[in-house]
């Protein structure tokens, strides 16, 4: 597959996903995976017939809509739906453009993982990066969002690969490095990215001029400490 032109390229079997390789690759029922933009499907197919996977550090990132149910209520339903699919495509486009992997798109919700295999050693960096990047792109930057976003990051050992049973299985991560960017999302305000300590010391973060929280995360005996990066909407336009 690397002899065939041209990049980005699956990480795994690196089958071209540009001109001219993605046509012969097409003919062999081969296209980059919709979800997971950095695989294949073959490989996600691959994946899927023999599960397994290995506990290694990861950098999560959960960004959630705010105040959905509310904007749910102003719209009409397929505009709704609309609105949440910018969201997506914008998501799955930041992510990708920083070496990152979608793991799922839930609701509100998009999941991403940044593995050292995929994003090299300066994951955590990237998985920032991108935070960064979606809330410019959502226009929180800019005061008036198009749609408010939260943001939490965690980095930690996770069991990454494919999980499940039967016709029930999934490639994902799992775990309490999980649990947690998942809590610290939730603790997230529209325009704020929640970087646990963690993070932020693997990322080599400036943390100067950066507010320090602890949260006392549901679900966990042990707090959190994190930095807040915030960007306060001040309006959202539908």
């Amino acid at each position: 597959m690397g002899l065939l032109p041209s990049g980005p390229r699956c990480k795994l079997c690196l089958a071209p996903f540009g001109k001219p390789g993605r046509q012969i690759i097409r003919t062999l029922g081969i296209k980059q995976s919709p979800f997971n933009r950095r695989l294949c499907t073959m490989c996600l197919r691959h994946l899927h017939k023999i599960p397994g996977g290995a506990e290694i550090e990861t950098t999560v990132v959960f960004a959630d809509v705010r105040g959905s149910t509310a904007l749910a209520e102003q719209a009409a339903p397929g505009e709704f739906g609309q609105l949440l699919a910018r969201f997506y495509g914008t998501a799955a486009r930041v992510i990708d453009r920083f070496d990152g992997i979608v793991d799922k798109f839930v609701g509100d919700e998009a999941v991403a993982l940044f593995i050292p295999g995929f994003a090299g050693p300066d994951h955590a960096q990237r998985a920032i990066a991108a935070a960064r990047e979606l809330l410019l792109e959502t226009g929180h930057t800019e005061g008036t969002p198009w749609i408010p976003v939260g943001i939490g990051i965690h980095m930690g050992s996770a069991f990454v690969g494919t999980v499940g049973e039967g016709d029930a299985l999934d490639f994902t991560a799992v775990g309490d490095t999980v649990n947690t960017a998942a809590r610290l999302q939730a603790e997230a305000a529209a325009g704020e990215i929640l970087v646990s300590d963690a993070a932020a010391n693997a990322a080599h973060l400036d943390t100067s001029s950066l507010e320090r929280r602890t949260f006392e995360l549901r679900g966990r005996e042990q707090s959190v400490e994190a930095w807040v990066e915030a960007v306060r909407p001040v309006a959202v336009a539908l």
